[in-house]
């Protein structure tokens, strides 16, 4: 199955035009200074995959020769598109999903992935393929919500999950992704824990902001 179909029942368009507003909301909270942390220092080719309606897009610059941004969403792939336009590198944005990135292996110095794991319907799979397309000591940078340390904040997420499943464009707000990332055989580097709000009166979350390299053979 194709990149092209394989996307069809990843569209969420009544989610996707909430998203437009949630964002907005979690710029004006202080998300940039995290987007701008996690692509910080890299270069090469990057590939990003579910940048959404690209607000992460605007803060890659040189030495990044190129980015390949991976969204399903047609709308937001739309957004995304008009975002890219304003970026200081190239960007091409394309059509696909995490589990099936129509890259070659090794052919990529950096994959970034941004608030978008908690949504993967498959996660171990998407990371398998971030790792296939990486080339050996290339970094995987992440910046995403996770599950909490603190055992009762972790059962309340549990509990909230088929909630946040069904409103929320499939998320789910329990993963523990840091646990997902050395699962997949990547090396973990620095991870930075802290808690985010999304929006003026919304609840600070556990988060984190981290790095890691795939092994050199």
């Amino acid at each position: 199955m194709g990149i092209e179909s394989g996307t069809r029942h990843l569209q969420r368009p009544i989610f996707s035009k909430v998203y437009l507003k949630i964002s907005d909301a979690v710029e004006r909270n202080g998300a940039p200074r995290y987007r701008r942390a996690l692509v910080n220092g890299l270069s090469g080719q990057v590939v990003e995959v579910g940048p959404g309606n690209g607000l992460g897009l605007v803060h890659y610059s040189a030495p990044v020769t190129k980015v390949v941004a991976v969204e399903p969403d047609d709308l937001l792939r739309s957004h995304a598109r008009l975002a890219a336009a304003r970026a200081e590198v190239e960007v091409e944005v394309v059509d696909g999903h995490a589990d099936a990135l129509a890259l070659p292996d090794e052919s990529c110095d950096a994959a970034v992935v941004s608030l978008m794991m908690c949504s993967v319907p498959d996660p171990a799979h998407a990371l398998q393929e971030l790792r296939r397309v990486l080339r050996p000591g290339g970094e995987l940078r992440f910046f995403e919500h996770v599950r909490s340390d603190v055992r009762w904040v972790a059962f309340a997420q549990t509990a909230l999950t088929p909630i946040t499943r069904a409103l929320a464009g499939g998320c789910h707000f329990d993963r523990d992704l840091v646990g997902m990332v050395v699962a997949a055989g990547f090396e973990l580097g620095a991870v930075d824990r802290f808690r985010f709000a999304h929006g003026k009166g919304t609840p600070a979350i556990p988060h984190v902001l981290g790095v890691a390299t795939k092994p050199v053979s």
